[in-house]
């Protein structure tokens, strides 16, 4: 008698995780209408803390590059013809300039996405 309690138990929940599936894959817009109104607290916090970063980021490049390429100039300038310091001076040059770059394409593609996201 117990197994047929079981049974029956199973049959009846089987059939309710179904017609409940079936519910919410038809009409998902009526079961996760009140789930996600707002951004969560965390999510908004996360989202200013990557903007400010963002934000330093920005600031403090464009002067590190400026710094970086001045250095490797007057590297380039005073090094008296010693083939190793002008390679290194143009090394220099074209990493601060690779780099400076490299952070304005990441910061103009974040922008298109974040445009396309909003």
């Amino acid at each position: 008698m117990n197994l047929f309690k079981n049974k029956k138990y199973i049959f009846l929940f089987r059939h309710l995780i179904i017609l409940l599936l079936v519910l919410l894959f038809t009409f998902p817009q009526i079961s996760f209408a009140g789930l996600f109104d707002n951004t969560p607290k965390l999510v908004s916090k996360l989202n200013d803390a990557f903007k400010s970063i963002e934000k330093w980021l920005m600031t403090l490049s464009t002067p590190a590059a400026a710094v970086a390429v001045g250095v490797g100039v007057f590297m380039k300038k005073f090094s008296f013809g010693d083939e190793e310091r002008i390679r290194t001076a143009k090394k220099l040059i074209r990493g601060s300039l690779f780099s400076y770059a490299f952070i304005l394409a990441i910061d103009l593609i974040l922008s298109a996405i974040s445009s396309l996201i909003s």
